[in-house]
């Protein structure tokens, strides 16, 4: 205990300088205070977000609408009727947006601009962007950097923020399979990733334990393998009230379908798509990963992505394609028979590589773009030059090394390996996700161009909805930043500081968000 209170005193001795209004989670790539200081008061009643004059987009844009009014709850809901209309000070009455490029009505997209300007100067607020999104982006910044006095008066500070992502795809998956996440919990966690300036929800929505996904090409496979095929589903409805709520708010969604192996809860809606095993000369009544030597599998996918790739506007699919079981296959006398008809000898490496190259190509035939788990590279599938490679194996090799070989081999790159999150210990183990450096690897600098981001993983061995909150909130945030801030951005004690002090803004949000260390918030969970 003496080395964790000796590492952490001069941490909280750093808590008492900052001034909380003024600590934005992730930090601004540029921040700059005018000398002097000086604040505009925000008068609740009066107080508007407008567009403003020459905006590209204005009255009718659905996403900052919506934005707005969060927004306007979040700052103000806790006013009281009377509060904050002193006549002294500067008033600040609106916020004017201006967003340059015209578009309300599409989805975010890998290429989408997020950067943004916030200038708070004498009674004066400006918000601009060169797109919705970085709007949407700003607002959060502007809603961090609002304050309460101990009269309850609300104010912001006079700065200047010039501000824009590191890295493009900053992302946080949700395994729906392992554990069903009712609607509401997947709802209210893109409502914390808009807090941190997420824009990927990665939805592990089926594997081997459950098939909650309702099909409507197959509806068998929620049916049959669904924990409960009433309750434990995600309805048509539901999946698109997923992603609209999402758009509104900036974020992608990109489902992972992870075949060959993670199947076992496809096999009874689909009889036949499924290997069975063998044990000797008998079939065993058990089953291993899809089938890949079946025409019938390849309708069976082909129709079951078709619908996929309707529902998930987004450009990308996620594929899955790790950690395949060669066991049962090589159990089977007719997958035997299989692999040495085509030459495969006994390397089944070549007959994952044969079942995902058919995959593949019927995914680009449907115009979708894809992502794999590494083993795909690792095994030496042939692939698109454009696929991204998702690095998830910390055993092997290291995940740097990882990193350098799929870059170097010419693929765009995402790293997720030193950050699952449901791995738990004692202590600050957001500092251990917050000190990687995802380009911390050997290599030219057109292969650090090829990191695309990275995603914070939350599996669900031991996670559903009465411990999903605490066990993200705020360590996700260290991944948040790391993607979103600068490089030079690494200071714990200065990181510490400013994510406590969101942790505490996550509480008055409703966020069950757990403790950094010892401490209190001023308004505590629940408004105690």
């Amino acid at each position: 205990m003496a080395a964790g209170r000796a590492l952490l005193l001069p941490l909280l001795a750093a808590a008492a300088v900052l001034e909380p209004a003024a600590a934005v989670w992730p930090q601004p790539q540029a921040e700059r205070f005018p000398p002097g200081g000086g604040r505009c008061l925000l008068p609740p009643r009066r107080f508007r977000f407008a567009y403003a004059a020459g905006s590209a987009v204005g009255p009718g844009c659905a996403v900052l609408e919506a934005a707005f009014q969060r927004y306007w709850a979040l700052l103000f809901a806790a006013a009281r009727p009377t509060e904050n209309e002193q006549p002294w000070g500067t008033p600040c009455t609106q916020l004017l947006v201006f967003v340059a490029a015209p578009g309300c009505n599409g989805f975010p997209s890998l290429d989408s601009k997020e950067s943004y300007k916030l200038s708070v100067s004498e009674g004066s607020l400006l918000l601009s962007a060169d797109a919705v999104w970085g709007a949407l982006r700003g607002l959060e910044t502007f809603s961090q950097l609002v304050g309460r006095d101990e009269n309850g008066t609300y104010y912001i500070n006079k700065t200047e923020i010039v501000d824009f992502p590191r890295f493009p795809h900053r992302g946080l998956l949700l395994d729906t399979s392992r554990h069903y996440l009712p609607l509401r919990a997947i709802l209210e966690t893109l409502d914390v990733m808009a807090y941190n300036k997420f824009n990927v929800f990665h939805w592990h929505i089926v594997d081997d334990p459950s098939f909650p996904y309702e099909s409507w090409t197959f509806p068998e496979l929620s049916k049959q393998g669904a924990f409960n095929a009433m309750t434990h589903v995600y309805t048509a409805s539901d999946v698109q009230m997923v992603i609209e709520y999402a758009r509104l708010r900036g974020i992608r969604v990109i489902a992972e379908f992870d075949t060959p192996g993670h199947t076992l809860s496809w096999g009874p809606g689909a009889p036949g798509l499924l290997t069975p095993c063998y044990l000797g000369r008998d079939p065993s009544g058990t089953y291993g990963p899809i089938n890949p030597i079946l025409n019938s599998t390849y309708q069976f996918v082909t129709s079951l992505f078709q619908e996929v790739s309707t529902v998930f506007p987004d450009f990308f699919l996620h594929l899955g394609g790790d950690e395949v079981d060669f066991t049962c296959w090589k159990s089977n006398p007719k997958i035997r028979a299989f692999m040495k008809e085509m030459g495969f000898g006994e390397d089944y490496k070549k007959l994952e590589s044969f079942y995902i190259q058919r995959l593949l190509d019927i995914i680009s035939s449907l115009g979708k773009g894809y992502i794999v788990w590494q083993e795909v590279f690792d095994n030496e599938v042939k692939v698109r030059p454009d696929t991204i490679i998702h690095v998830w194996k910390e055993n092997s090799t290291p995940y740097m090394e990882e990193m350098a070989n799929v870059t170097k081999a010419g693929y765009r790159a995402l790293l997720s390996a030193p950050w699952y999150l449901n791995h738990i210990s004692y202590g600050q183990d957001w500092m251990v996700a917050y000190e990687v450096e995802p380009l911390g690897f050997e290599g030219s600098p057109e292969q650090k161009d090829r990191v695309i981001g990275g995603e914070a993983c939350m599996w669900g061995e031991y996670v559903d909805v009465t411990n999903l909150a605490p066990r993200l909130w705020p360590r996700a945030g260290a991944v948040a930043e790391r993607l979103w801030s600068n490089a030079t951005v690494r200071n714990l004690q200065d990181a510490y500081v400013r994510l406590a002090d969101f942790r505490c803004k996550l509480l008055g949000r409703g966020v069950q968000a757990q403790p950094l260390y010892v401490g209190y918030c001023e308004n505590e969970f629940g408004g105690f």
